[in-house]
């Protein structure tokens, strides 16, 4: 399976995912690359920016 295949069915299990979170499970240093290729075959994917001290981060999630 690949990476993008585990990250939609990660969302689709209702999970949220931040670049850590990919790289930490699934390996991926790419996670907005992977993310733009599921907005392509039509997942409707939130993204919020999250904030930790001075670093700010994304979180993604499929749109309810």
């Amino acid at each position: 399976m690949t990476q993008t295949q585990q990250i939609r069915q990660w969302l689709e299990q209702g999970n949220t995912l931040t670049p850590l979170d990919a790289l930490e499970v699934f390996g991926c240093f790419r996670l907005a690359a992977r993310i733009n290729e599921l907005r392509k075959d039509g997942l409707d994917i939130e993204m919020t920016k999250e904030r930790k001290g001075s670093k700010s981060y994304a979180r993604y999630r499929l749109a309810a």
